[in-house]
């Protein structure tokens, strides 16, 4: 089996289970895959594009930026790209030349670096931190509503992004996202997207309301070693 038939099969499985999974909590509305290619090289995303994906998601921007770049240059067929690492103020004027959506807004100071280098309008999410935990990035629960509200200008809050704690239930946590989300809409209607699960709870997620969900090694197979 050649790399295009492998990730062919893989995309084919991870279609399967989200239908199952949509199918599991009586939904008809689409949920949006994003394949997450960091540290795969770029021919992983064109056979992916050449497959029907088009949300790539990265979260290193010196690997983000030229992959970014060298696609566009090519054909400028569609891609979108998602960045979803923590991000450094200092790197905000790079980022936002080429993301079409940034997952992790997590402090003010951020959001200022991000509305200096905006030059076009810039969809953001704000990042929940389920657990409190500062060190795995993400807004404590109860500063997500006054962090939405600092968005202006060319900022434009799309939804909220969160990752489940390793050592709590998906489903728990997805539940915690789901209260925070409602009460975020209740404020902000426009902002609709619930980007929660991974390749080992996105079924979990979808069952919890996903819209989006950020898969890398069910689609790509395991990490490359360094």
């Amino acid at each position: 089996m050649n790399r295009a038939q492998e990730l062919a099969a893989n995309l084919a499985d991870v279609r399967a289970r989200m239908e199952a999974a949509c199918e599991r909590a009586g939904r008809s509305d689409d949920v949006t895959l994003i394949a997450v290619t960091k540290t795969w090289p770029l021919s992983d995303v064109r056979l992916l594009r050449d497959l029907g994906v088009t949300e790539f998601g990265e979260n290193r921007d010196q690997e983000a930026q030229p992959k970014a770049a060298a696609l566009a240059a090519a054909d400028g067929r569609s891609a979108h790209w998602h960045f979803i690492g923590q991000l450094q103020s200092n790197k905000a004027r790079s980022v936002v030349s080429y993301a079409h959506l940034v997952h992790t807004v997590d402090r003010p100071s951020l959001l200022d670096a991000l509305l200096r280098a905006a030059r076009a309008p810039l969809d953001c999410l704000v990042q929940l931190s389920v657990d409190g935990d500062p060190r795995r990035g993400g807004m404590p629960r109860e500063g997500v509503l006054d962090l939405a509200g600092r968005m202006e200008g060319l900022l434009r809050l799309r939804g909220i992004m969160a990752v489940s704690p390793l050592d709590m239930d998906p489903s728990r946590a997805f539940a915690v996202v789901a209260e925070v989300h409602a009460e975020l809409l209740e404020r902000f209607p426009e902002a609709g997207i619930r980007c929660i699960g991974m390749s080992d709870d996105f079924e979990a997620a979808i069952e919890k309301g996903a819209t989006h969900i950020r898969v890398g090694s069910a689609l790509l197979g395991p990490r490359p070693v360094p």
